[in-house]
């Protein structure tokens, strides 16, 4: 039996990248429903449409000066994705900019 050649280094850590960001969509669907909380629409239509893209494509974005590359989720929808996993947690959203008023 004939083994297939290693992919690339930047192949390999390309597909890590993609099942990790798949990964994390799925847990933070799953801590959600387990917890009871329920997500807006517009949060359930982030994540399906997001992970159907990461599957589809490798990739959920598709201007490469909005993410890394080798990435498989911009930076904004990566933060994004930390909001929706901290609401099913029941954390109180973090402050976006600058320091917290007195």
């Amino acid at each position: 039996m004939k083994r297939k050649p290693p992919d690339s280094p930047f192949e390999a850590q390309r597909k890590a990248a993609q099942r990790a960001a798949l990964n994390a969509l799925r847990r933070a669907r799953r801590s959600a429903d387990k917890a009871g909380v329920s997500l807006s629409e517009w949060e359930g239509e982030f994540l399906d449409s997001v992970s159907e893209r990461v599957k589809t494509h490798g990739r959920a974005f598709g201007d490469p000066e909005k993410g890394a590359p080798g990435q498989a989720l911009s930076s904004m929808q990566g933060r994004k994705l930390k909001e929706i996993a901290a609401k099913a947690k029941g954390e109180e959203p973090k402050r976006r900019w600058g320091k917290k008023r007195d």
